[in-house]
């Protein structure tokens, strides 16, 4: 299993869609979970007065999404195709976005929009093309959903105009929609997830699942220098201080001098771990700890970066970043200070400025220095971190730049770095 390769995929698209319900079907016919999961889930849904929701019930498990029918959190299930392992990630599509739809997104190497055949593109179908446009996924699929509820069902013709609303609209955000697959499926139904019962025999493609194989893995990028943010750092007896996190670019192994940043701490490698083993070197993706010498538990914290003496990560000054506001009660002028979410960092920084407000459809500047930004609003930024903070530019180093905003206990915009200004 471990050999295979393995991808993130996040499920995205407008509410009620039927993200979770495809997500369900998907795991149930590949033999993922059980049908006796599905048949407990069905009563469990009946009692409730949700029919029809068990599929989404198998990634919804809080008690609190299966009243409201909503999926508040973000669930995480493997699965296997021939060729890939697969993590998927299913995202929430209405307005309570949780942090963890941004760093699930920002994790994932491949999405999957959900767009209903009946509906048709809707506001959030568009914010979340938007979203994923910005956190930087190249790799999608356009999964056309609830074809058994198309007029007549099963409907080529209404496949064919969604797939055109929907093109249009991955092209007015900068994807190459001809370069996208689209395929008609009934998550419900299970038609067309994993396999195909004949109920549409106009169409000729591949199934949801066997277009999965055709993503490709993302390139390691081992090429950049190391940047490994710290999770948790150990002291353990006999051995000394162990940083512990996920290399995101580069290569790490023995020997290294490491400059931790914004900690300013120095140390060298003695020897990297995973899963209790002594490795030979990091790469990105992994895992890691680290024996580091010269350094003692209380010098860093989860939130520093490692990186090469020679190369350290970058501490900000201010930086520039291109947000989108998902979900502010009112408005964000200059002055703001919520808490911005990167890597394993959390750091209030201030909104010195507004500088663009843009078209959330396609990226154009719509104003310059606008008074104030509100939900659905996508904007460029200038950012002061109130104390020190590790951000690089996302062209450079993408696990590094994109990032979620809080405050007030829910996700207010998500964004990425353009370019900063060192400290």
């Amino acid at each position: 299993m471990a050999n295979k390769p393995h991808l993130n995929l996040v499920f995205i698209g407008h509410v009620d869609h039927g993200k979770s319900t495809t997500v369900g079907r998907l795991l149930l016919d590949s033999g993922t979970i059980e049908p006796h999961v599905i048949e407990g889930l069905k009563k469990l849904a009946e009692e409730k007065g949700k029919a029809t929701f068990e599929f989404a019930f198998a990634m919804d498990r809080l008690e609190e999404e299966r009243k409201r029918g909503l999926t508040i959190d973000i669930a995480h299930q493997r699965f296997d195709t021939p060729k890939y392992y697969f993590t998927v990630i299913d995202a929430p599509g209405h307005r309570d976005f949780v942090k963890n739809m941004i760093t699930g997104t920002s994790q994932a190497d491949a999405a999957v929009l959900v767009v209903a055949a009946p509906e048709g593109v809707q506001a959030q179908t568009k914010e979340h093309v938007f979203l994923a446009r910005t956190l930087g996924i190249g790799q999608l699929i356009v999964a056309i959903n609830k074809m058994d509820a198309t007029k007549p069902e099963f409907s080529e013709a209404r496949y064919k105009e969604v797939k055109e609303e929907a093109e249009k609209l991955l092209k007015s955000v900068g994807y190459k929609a001809d370069k996208i697959p689209f395929i008609p499926i009934s998550g419900y139904k299970g038609e067309n997830v994993v396999k195909a019962t004949g109920k549409m025999p106009w169409w000729k493609g591949k199934t949801l699942m066997g277009q999965f194989d055709e993503f490709e893995v993302p390139p390691k990028l081992t090429d950049k220098p190391l940047r490994w943010p710290i999770q948790d750092v150990y002291t353990i007896t006999g051995i000394g201080t162990v940083p512990v996190g996920r290399i995101e670019t580069g290569i790490m192994k023995a020997g290294m001098t490491l400059s931790f940043q914004p900690s300013n701490k120095i140390g060298e490698v003695k020897s990297v771990e995973m899963h209790h083993e002594q490795i030979p070197q990091g790469v990105p993706g992994d895992n890691v700890g680290a024996n580091i010498s010269k350094i003692g538990k209380k010098d860093i914290r989860r939130g520093d970066v490692g990186g090469p003496a020679d190369n350290p990560p970058t501490v900000a000054k201010t930086f520039t970043a291109r947000i989108m506001v998902l979900n502010h009660p009112s408005v964000i002028t200059a002055g703001y200070t919520p808490v911005f979410h990167l890597h394993t960092a959390q750091v209030a920084c201030t909104i010195e400025e507004i500088k663009q407000k843009l078209d959330p459809k396609t990226g154009a500047v719509l104003e310059t220095n606008p008074e104030f930004i509100k939900t659905g609003d996508a904007a460029v930024i200038k950012v002061r971190p109130t104390k020190p903070l590790v951000i690089e530019a996302a062209s450079q180093f993408p696990q590094l730049g994109r990032f979620a905003i809080r405050d007030m206990g829910i996700t207010v915009a998500a964004g990425m770095c353009l370019e900063v200004e060192k400290r």
